[in-house]
């Protein structure tokens, strides 16, 4: 018999063969040389037997994790939790805290004395590369760009608490225990890959408010561990003073040697991979050897193994290729498989069944509280001061609290050195969960991105004066997209007298980096933007020479939007605001070959199209496009109008396309045999006088009323006339109980098209004409 975690045991519930108590704190233990790996199978004999040998019941402990993570994760995420809580409950579970009979029985069998060092070695293993790939996710040249703002909230956020806290707590307490300033140094300090994966939860990474916290925490995370290396050297009672020297040289050469040997060696890696290929699997391979080595040389001058790591991270050039290709390598492996384990096993230590000194609950209860609300102060009052609203600067406060995975690393680590107690790392845990649910529901709570899209002022082409400029947002994914997109702006006939200005934004996936880039090719001539540059400049050349080509009458500025596809419709829409655009046009997810076959479907363009018609604060056009036009031929443009308010502004736009001699416009209005006459139809009324009766004597205008009673004469008459034509404009809604649609909608494949967008898009119809589909702001 002996005791282990305060229970007693027999040694048969052991993986070795043998385990005798010689005092109340040494075990001799005998065990097999050499180790059994794998058994023989449930009836294979006693010394292989699956519960004895190691890797069967490694399998089957990683099973049962995953299994309780899971059950964990599907209550937990009704009510939002972060998904590391789901991690850290199931280790609870699965962990001494809870006592029970007939549970205690499996969980000795599942979990026998011997098997915690391999689940924890193991799973700290993806520690090691969730911390290696957030540092090659990590922009370091951001530290040189941030702004006054970053820097003032990182300093004093992470100096206010340390410098009350500290001398509080020695006077208090007549001197600071080692777990004491072990628990108020970790508190203080943040983590960026905690606050981006935070922002990338609530969706608002590339936000205003998201990306001041981004520069914000990487300021602070930077001076965090620093301050942690150095206080490795000098803190630590075990070293002697003859070697304090020793090892401050050691840090300092190890900071600057590997980068300085590392990275010149990966852009060689980058030199030797052909363009559009990905990097060869051996340079991977040996940037992961590098990792454990790294790590193997920061533990020998008396630092964490994590430190090799993050050095390494920071040295890889971030985004692709390199970047890129080890970050897609190591998420499931790292990320998905390993990391969720280790943060099990780091809550398997809690034992809340232990006595618990109230004073020790107390005062670490009471230097946890002050310590954040010192942060949320020292983090909200200079974001005041540089005029955030006090929603958005509560927020951000408060962003800069987050707790996650790198703090419950920080803590295990502390716990297995010693340094904390069991009371402490226990009660440490919980506050880890609580804070992150806590900040997570509260920043949901206090900022929402979209609100700022919310269209109280008109932004539409409706509300325009006849003279006026127009502003277009064109949106472009793929180096196709930009042909569609001038054909477009030709339409739109820009001229000295009714010009237009067109800002031009170029989405580009994020990968390989946490950071979101956004960048003005106008503004910023000179900055390189790494791998991604060359991405864009087709679009910068095709817009040039579009201005060049329509000097004085169209102005047109390039951007570039590097971000996760789930959040590029805020660069859209955050830009459209900025720049007081009337309409958007984005482009369609399908592109259709010669014959008429898909050639290609990206669903993330639909998802970005469906959500920018939710939220736009202008008017937006979806553009079908499918072949572009001879610039010297007319172009036979048609205009489909039933009736509403996407129509007019379809209308409206439409306008401005018969100024062009070059276009020849019919607009067919499909009208009910009987119409009840209410503000609607006046106003549709209204709108018709310009095509029916044209200005200026323009004969390339003509008007046809077409009687329809219901939605299968519609999509004959839309069948007759759709060969006829190079080009379609159409609006995207109209009323439910509208008679010309009636039976259509709910045959309708694509909704964010409308129902006679669809149908014209469709390949039923073998049209190769373009088709642009218009909504107006939605006020």
């Amino acid at each position: 018999m002996f005791i282990y975690n305060g229970k007693l045991f027999n040694a048969t519930e052991t993986i070795f063969t043998q385990v005798n108590l010689t005092n109340n704190f040494t075990y001799n233990v005998c065990t097999w040389t050499p180790p059994i790996i794998v058994s023989d199978g449930i009836w294979g004999g006693h010394a292989r037997a699956p519960m004895k040998s190691s890797l069967p019941l490694f399998e089957l402990q990683i099973l049962l994790i995953f299994a309780v993570t899971q059950i964990c994760h599907f209550f937990l995420k009704i009510f939002n939790f972060p998904p590391f809580v789901s991690q850290l409950m199931a280790g609870l579970i699965l962990g001494p805290t809870i006592q029970l009979e007939t549970v205690d029985k499996y969980k000795q069998k599942l979990f026998p004395y011997g098997t915690q060092d391999t689940l924890a070695t193991i799973s700290s293993i993806g520690y090691g590369l969730f911390i290696f790939t957030s540092g090659v996710q990590m922009d370091l040249s951001m530290v040189t760009r941030t702004g006054r703002k970053a820097w003032a909230i990182a300093i004093l956020g992470l100096a206010l608490p340390l410098l009350i806290c500290l001398p509080i707590i020695n006077i208090l307490f007549r001197g600071l225990d080692r777990d004491v300033t072990a628990i108020i140094l970790a508190e203080t300090v943040i983590s960026f890959p905690v606050v981006a994966s935070l922002l990338i939860e609530l969706k608002i990474i590339n936000s205003e408010l998201g990306r001041l916290a981004l520069s914000s925490v990487l300021v602070s995370d930077i001076l965090s561990k620093t301050i942690e290396c150095l206080s490795n050297v000098f803190l630590d009672d075990t070293v002697p003073m003859d070697q304090i020297f020793m090892l401050l040289m050691s840090l300092i050469a190890f900071g600057i040697l590997v980068p300085l040997v590392s990275r010149p060696a990966m852009f060689w890696m980058i030199k030797r991979t052909p363009e559009g290929t990905p990097v060869d699997d051996g340079y991977v391979y040996v940037i992961i050897g590098m990792v454990f080595c790294l790590g193997w040389v920061a533990v020998q001058i008396n630092q964490d193994f994590i430190l090799g790591a993050f050095i390494l991270g920071l040295a890889v050039p971030e985004g692709p290729p390199l970047g890129s290709a080890l970050v897609k390598k190591l998420n499931f492996f790292g990320n998905c498989f390993l990391l969720p384990i280790f943060v099990t096993c780091s809550a398997m230590k809690v034992d809340f069944s232990l006595e618990h000194p109230s004073k020790t609950v107390i005062v670490i209860s009471a230097i946890t509280v002050a310590i954040h609300l010192i942060k949320t102060i020292a983090c909200f009052i200079p974001a005041l001061f540089c005029k955030m609203p006090k929603k958005d600067a509560l927020a951000l406060a408060l962003i800069l609290n987050a707790k996650g995975i790198v703090e419950v690393g920080t803590f295990s680590s502390l716990y297995d050195d010693g340094i904390l107690s069991d009371q402490a790392y226990a009660e440490m845990i919980i506050t880890i969960m609580i804070v992150a649910c806590i900040v997570k529901w509260s920043v949901k709570l206090l900022y929402d991105p979209s609100r700022k899209y919310a269209g109280y002022q008109r932004r539409n082409i409706m509300s325009l004066k006849p003279d006026s400029e127009l502003r277009i947002l064109a949106c472009v994914h793929k180096s196709y997209h930009i042909y569609a997109m001038t054909d477009v702006l030709d339409l739109c006939h820009p001229t000295i007298e009714h010009p237009i200005i067109v800002d031009a934004l170029h989405l580009v996936e994020l990968v390989g980096r946490i950071s979101p880039i956004f960048i003005s090719h106008r503004v910023h001539k000179t900055i390189s933007a790494g791998s991604y540059k060359s991405c864009s400049d087709d679009v910068i050349l095709a817009l040039d020479l579009y201005e060049h080509d329509n000097f004085g009458a169209a102005t047109a500025h390039t951007y570039t939007a590097i971000s996760p596809p789930a959040l590029m419709h805020e660069d859209l829409c955050n830009l459209a605001v900025d720049k007081v655009a009337s309409i958007m046009i984005l482009p369609f997810h399908l592109r259709w070959s010669s014959d008429g076959g898909i050639e290609s479907d990206d669903k993330n363009v639909r998802s970005i199209n469906c959500t920018v018609l939710e939220i736009a604060p202008c008017s937006v056009g979806i553009l079908v496009s499918r072949s572009s036009y001879p610039s010297n031929k007319a172009i036979r443009l048609a205009m489909v109008f039933l009736g509403g308010q996407d129509d007019r502004e379809a209308l409206c736009l439409t306008k401005r396309a018969m100024r062009n001699i070059r276009v020849n416009l019919v607009v067919y209005h499909l009208a009910p045999k009987e119409q009840t006459p209410d503000m609607e139809l006046l106003l549709d009324i209204q709108e018709l006088e310009d095509v029916k009766k044209p200005k200026h004597g323009l004969d390339n205008v003509r008007y046809h009323k077409i009687i329809v009673n219901d939605g299968p004469e519609t999509s004959t008459v839309l069948r007759d006339i759709v060969n006829e034509h190079d080009f379609f404009i159409v609006g995207r809604r109209h009323a439910p109980d509208s008679p010309q649609t009636e039976g259509l909608t709910n045959w309708s494949e694509f909704p964010e098209l409308g129902v006679i967008g669809d149908l014209l898009a469709s390949p039923d119809f073998e049209s190769k004409a373009g088709v642009l589909v218009v909504q107006q702001q939605n006020t």
